[in-house]
């Protein structure tokens, strides 16, 4: 038998259509193109050292070696969209970045040799490091945390560690955390990369791989480790992300300062957090204050 509406009911039904199709058409914030910082440092193209493997933060393939150094190409994660942000406001293009591979081990020595003009590599902010680099931001803070094996029961948090062998790259804030905290209780391997601590983890090698917890969201989140590897989301330290530069550069960290503020304000920040890690479940957090 065939229903009967009233046009109110029919008007409701409408309207409660279009929300459906309005909610199904929603996406996510979009990175916008800054506005040039007026007075910027003038460059024609610009070095830019990032992880070629940390999934959702920096990640390249290699494409050969130019002047010393790895470069990259398809570049993509949230540390290449925040330089790619910050070139555009200093003027400088997308296709006029040569992208430096910049593991851990070598992030100061590339700056201190003149190899590259910017370092954005989940590269935390210390008063040690500070002696070498300058640098911009804070842009993002992360915490430290471990990423286990998901049938490993007994280690739930930093508080279990004692006997355990724990990787982490060389010359990481994470190494030295551990070092300061766990010394004599904890065996620490220290590889150049955390992608060769995740393959030691996968292995059994090691008990745990401890870096940023976004970092570790990436590496679970790979198709691979789906179902293999966890994060246990107990951080137990602050990371404050900085992009670094050779000292001396007072007036560019400003400038990349006003470019990072206008990152997190016209909300590119959160859409490049969205896009990279957030279908990981990783929790975005409120964003920091670039220069403080």
């Amino acid at each position: 038998m065939r229903s009967r509406l009233s046009p109110l009911a029919r008007l409701f039904g409408a309207v409660a259509t279009l929300g459906l199709v309005l909610a199904g058409c929603s996406s996510p914030g979009e990175i916008k193109d800054p506005t040039p910082i007026a007075g910027a440092t003038t460059f024609s193209k610009l070095r830019i050292g990032i992880s070629f493997d940390q999934p959702g933060v920096g990640t390249a393939s290699e494409a050969g070696e130019s002047d010393g150094v790895t470069v990259g190409k398809d570049a993509k994660g949230f540390d290449v969209d925040t330089a790619t942000y910050v070139a555009k406001a200093l003027g400088v293009p997308a296709e006029s970045i040569t992208w430096v591979k910049a593991d851990p081990v070598d992030r100061e020595r590339l700056i201190e040799d003149g190899k590259v003009d910017l370092v954005l590599s989940s590269y935390t902010i210390t008063e040690d490091r500070k002696r070498r680099v300058d640098f911009a931001g804070p842009y993002f803070v992360a915490h430290q945390d471990l990423l286990v094996r998901r049938n490993d029961e007994e280690l739930t948090g930093p508080d279990r560690l004692k006997g355990r062998t724990l990787c982490a790259a060389a010359n990481t804030t994470s190494a030295q955390n551990v070092l300061n905290r766990y010394q004599g209780d904890v065996a620490l391997v220290q590889p150049n990369t955390f992608s060769e601590c995740v393959k030691r983890l996968t292995t059994g090698d090691v008990d745990a791989v401890t870096t940023d917890d976004i970092i570790l969201a990436g590496f679970a989140a790979l198709p691979a480790n789906k179902g293999v590897l966890r994060v246990l989301n107990k951080g137990f330290s602050d990371e404050p992300y900085g992009i670094a530069m050779p000292k001396g550069s007072g007036q560019l960290v400003t400038q990349v300062n006003q470019a990072l503020t206008s990152y997190i304000a016209d909300g590119s920040w959160k859409a490049s957090l969205e896009r990279n890690v957030g279908p990981s479940g990783y929790k975005i957090p409120d964003p920091p204050t670039p220069g403080k």
